[in-house]
C-alpha cells in the first residue's frame, strides 16, 4: 500500500462517524477522492456520492457504508452514572473497562465503562454484561455536574480505541466494519484515474450512512441514484478463531481472499461475471451462502426500484462488533482489486437479466 493510502486509511478509521453522525468522517473521505472524480453530491442523511461520467445513461454504483455501532446516553443517576442504549448492534459484552468518547455540547468527555471488581462479586453467580448493567463514569459525582460537562440524554458514545498493525500483516481497530470499504472503493477510484481507464458508463462511488440499523442509508440514495448496476463491499465473519461453528458460520479465513455471496438478492450473472474476472486476474476468492437476505446493502440496492443488478464482495473479518475488528492486508488488496478489474469488464448498456 503506498505511504498516501495507509496515512488516509489510519486517518479514516481512527476518526468516530457514529451512526446518524457520520458527518465529520464523510468530509475526511469526500477530499480524499475529490481529485478522482468528476463530480459528487451529499444527500439528505449525510450519505456522499462521487461520480464519474455523471452525463452517462448507464449507472454502475460501488458502495460501503461509513458507519460505526455507537451508543446513546439513556438515563443519568443522581450520583452522575450513566445508563445507555444501543445505536446500532453494540455489544454490551465486551463494554466493562473500556474508554470511550462522549459526544457532548462543549466538545468530547471522556468516560470509562465500569464494573464491580472481582473481589466484591460473587464469581460463581456472574451473569454476562448486558445493556441493562453496564454504566459509563465520567469522572461526575452528581447528574448537575454531569450537565455542566456537557453530556445529556442523547448525546453519542464510541469506544477510544484506535488503529493498529498487527504482525505486520492484520489491520486492527473498531470500526473496520465497514469504513474500510469506504477506504477500498476510494481506492478504486483513485487506481482508475491513476491508470487512465475510461469507463463506458457513469461510475457513482456510494459511501452510504446508517447501514448499522436497517441499510437506510443505501435505501435513500439506491432510489435517488436508480443504478442498473450496485456491487456492494462489506464485511464478512472469519470462521477460524475459537468459538465459530463452521457448519452453520461456513468456512472462511482471513488471507484468503474475497468473499463472493451466494443468495436470492445477487443477481447470478453479475456474481458469475465478478468470479470469472477474479479468475482471470488470479485474484484469490471464497464463497459464502446467504439465507433471505445478505444483511448488507447490497438488499437495499436489489430491491430498489424496479430492480438493480446485485453483488456482494465481502472482506473477511475476525471479532466483529468488537473494538478490535481484524482483517488481513491482502485481503483489503484483493478486495480493491477485483472491484477494480470488474468494472473494467461491464459494458456500456450490459443486460444481466436471465433470460430475454
Amino acid at each position: 500500500m503506498r505511504p498516501e493510502s495507509f496515512e488516509f486509511l489510519q486517518t479514516y478509521l481512527n476518526n468516530p462517524s457514529p451512526t446518524g453522525f457520520e458527518k465529520e468522517g464523510q468530509k475526511l473521505w469526500l477530499e480524499y477522492i475529490k481529485p478522482y472524480i468528476d463530480e459528487y453530491f451529499v444527500d439528505t442523511y449525510g450519505t456522499v456520492v462521487g461520480v464519474i461520467n455523471p452525463k452517462a445513461k448507464y449507472k454502475v454504483v460501488i458502495e460501503a457504508h461509513a458507519d460505526e455501532i455507537s451508543y446513546f446516553v439513556n438515563y443519568i443517576t443522581k450520583e452522575g452514572y450513566l445508563y445507555l442504549r444501543r445505536n446500532g448492534g453494540s455489544d454490551p459484552l465486551v463494554a466493562p473497562s473500556k474508554r470511550v468518547n462522549i459526544f457532548g455540547e462543549k466538545g468530547i468527555v471522556k468516560a470509562v465503562f465500569g464494573w464491580p471488581a472481582i473481589h466484591v462479586r460473587k464469581v460463581e453467580q456472574d451473569k454476562a454484561p448486558t445493556i441493562e448493567t453496564v454504566f459509563l463514569d465520567c469522572g461526575a459525582s452528581s447528574a448537575e455536574e454531569v450537565a455542566e460537562m456537557g453530556v445529556h440524554v442523547g448525546s453519542v458514545v464510541t469506544f477510544e480505541d484506535e488503529f493498529t498493525v498487527l504482525n505486520d500483516k492484520f489491520y486492527v481497530g473498531r470500526a473496520l466494519d465497514n469504513r474500510v470499504g469506504g477506504f477500498m472503493i476510494a481506492e478504486v477510484a483513485r487506481m482508475l484515474k491513476e491508470n487512465k481507464k475510461k469507463l463506458p458508463f457513469g461510475l457513482y462511488i456510494v459511501n452510504a450512512v446508517q447501514e448499522e440499523i436497517g441499510l437506510r442509508g443505501a435505501e435513500m440514495v439506491a432510489h435517488r441514484i436508480n443504478p442498473d448496476v450496485a456491487i456492494i463491499t462489506d464485511v464478512t465473519h472469519d470462521s477460524q478463531s475459537p468459538m465459530y461453528e463452521k457448519k452453520t458460520a461456513g468456512d472462511i479465513s482471513c488471507g484468503k481472499g474475497p468473499v463472493i455471496t451466494y443468495g436470492p438478492a445477487v443477481q447470478n450473472h453479475l456474481r458469475d461475471l465478478i468470479i470469472d474476472t477474479a479468475k482471470q486476474a488470479d485474484i484469490p476468492f471464497q464463497r459464502a451462502a446467504a439465507t433471505r437476505a445478505t444483511g448488507t446493502d447490497t438488499d437495499a440496492f436489489a430491491y430498489s426500484g424496479s430492480g438493480v443488478a446485485s453483488a456482494l464482495i465481502s472482506l473477511p473479518l475476525k471479532y466483529m462488533h468488537t473494538t478490535v475488528e481484524t482483517v488481513h492486508k491482502d485481503d483489503v488488496d484483493s478486495v480493491t482489486r477485483l472491484i477494480y478489474e470488474t468494472l473494467l469488464r461491464i459494458e456500456d448498456g450490459h443486460d444481466f437479466r436471465y433470460f430475454k
